[in-house]
């Protein structure tokens, strides 16, 4: 879609119109099975001990993917992006007006987020406990985050773990998205203390 609107390539749109802008330095858009290093290495669950094991880091290459989630971002670079992208800094105020209109109850994201969910324009809204924020959820084979900020984008939050969990997991997987979602709560929590 962002090809046909602008007439450039994806790449080319990302770099300048978001990593540059958020000053994105390791953030990345893989080409097939290489990443550039650092990177955090994904893990899978043993079905029967629960245990992590083997590195599936490269079993699905996030160049796969590619603009369907296969952007390889350091925590860091990941906090920054929510951040800008909730606080408006990459659209227009009146598609952030409208954008702020527009969230209706979503069911069946994975993973779900800490709070009531509602989606509108590629962001989800959650009402926890401490406050509402808006942020997304993301999971792919060895990994689950969840970036959070506020709606100003002054506070934020971002949970990484290098195993993929979400609400349909079962076993000791489902306790560890049972920790993955009270985590990211508290951190939402302590963000905005």
């Amino acid at each position: 879609m962002i090809q046909a609107a602008t007439g450039r390539p994806y790449g080319r749109v990302l770099t300048r119109d978001v990593l540059q802008p958020l000053g994105l330095t390791h953030t990345t858009l893989p080409v097939g099975t290489h990443v550039d290093r650092p990177y955090i290495r994904g893990s899978a669950l043993g079905r029967r001990t629960g245990r992590p094991h083997d590195d599936v880091s490269r079993d699905l290459a996030a160049g796969w993917a590619w603009a369907s989630g296969g952007i390889v971002s350091a925590p860091a670079d990941l906090n920054k992006s929510i951040r800008g992208y909730v606080s408006g800094r990459l659209i227009s105020a009146t598609l952030r007006a409208r954008w702020q209109r527009l969230f209706m109850p979503a069911s069946g994201s994975e993973p779900r987020g800490p709070g009531f969910d509602s989606a509108g324009m590629a962001l989800f809204r959650y009402q926890t406990r401490c406050r509402t924020v808006y942020g997304h959820s993301g999971n792919t084979l060895g990994y689950t985050q969840y970036a959070f900020a506020t709606r100003d984008g002054t506070r934020s939050a971002t949970v990484s773990i290098n195993v993929q969990v979400t609400q349909q997991s079962e076993g000791q997987r489902a306790r560890v998205f049972s920790g993955l979602r009270r985590g990211a709560q508290s951190a939402i929590c302590q963000a905005l203390s």
